[in-house]
């Protein structure tokens, strides 16, 4: 995504700090494939010239967080794998101290691996929702996790889902047997009111922006009447909105 007077053609060069340059290649629907050359490893040259991409919303740099960097701050502390384009920021209300009281109580924790994609972001800009693409994001479940996952529907144990991104993960694995299934694939899954849920039987989510493909998710699970009375709640209460926000549960 290239912020620019004019859009960029193919063939045009970028020119970056530390010896990094770019070449356009192609351009479609508002996106950029480019060619990154270097002369140094390129994600320590990212890491080292790159800023957080918050959110259009987050009025600030990325280092003027509140006592925070958001390199830290912006970030979930279980991730451990890079490839997303923004963090599944239901997650972001867990602590490591959080985590564990939820152990010690029974709850079983399992990680599933996903690359959230800027598309989960995008607007609906059509008239017919059933005509909108979903962008596809990468993602990967373990053999554990599926059979843990399996396991506790079997015993009637509800599954929990940390994020509308985890929803639509969970959901897209799902398979003709009835069975989550491990692996890794793209995920295009687009989820809307009318849509029966297979595998999620709860959701923790934060509050999101009108005409999302987030907002219509949630929809889908608990009602569009429901949803449209939780955020009059939270309008009337002065509910933090957005990535930084607060966040409901939904059973």
């Amino acid at each position: 995504m290239i912020k620019a007077a004019r859009r960029p053609k193919p063939g045009t060069r970028l020119d970056f700090n530390a010896g990094l340059t770019a070449e356009v290649l192609s351009s479609h629907n508002g996106t950029h494939t480019l060619k990154f050359r270097c002369d140094a490893d390129f994600n320590d040259i990212l890491d080292r010239i790159g800023e957080v991409p918050l959110p259009p919303y987050i009025k600030r740099d990325d280092h003027e967080a509140l006592g925070h960097d958001d390199r830290s701050a912006y970030q979930t502390v279980y991730a451990s794998q890079q490839g997303a384009v923004a963090a599944p920021t239901a997650g972001l209300h867990f602590t490591e101290h959080l985590l564990n009281k939820l152990k010690s109580k029974g709850i079983c924790v399992v990680p599933i691996t996903l690359h959230v994609g800027y598309g989960t972001f995008s607007p609906v800009r059509v008239s017919d929702i059933r005509s909108h693409k979903m962008h596809p994001e990468r993602f990967y479940i373990s053999k554990r996790t599926a059979q843990q996952i399996n396991a506790a529907r079997g015993s009637k144990k509800r599954v929990v889902a940390v994020g509308t991104t985890c929803v639509r993960t969970l959901e897209y694995a799902f398979n003709a047997n009835g069975q989550l299934s491990s692996g890794s694939g793209l995920c295009d899954l687009f989820i809307y009111p009318g849509y029966r849920f297979k595998v999620v039987d709860a959701m923790i989510t934060n509050f999101h922006l009108p005409q999302s493909t987030l907002l219509m998710l949630v929809s889908a699970f608990a009602g569009r009447e429901n949803i449209l009375k939780a955020y009059e709640e939270a309008i009337r209460c002065k509910y933090r909105f957005y990535s930084y926000g607060d966040a409901m549960l939904i059973h």
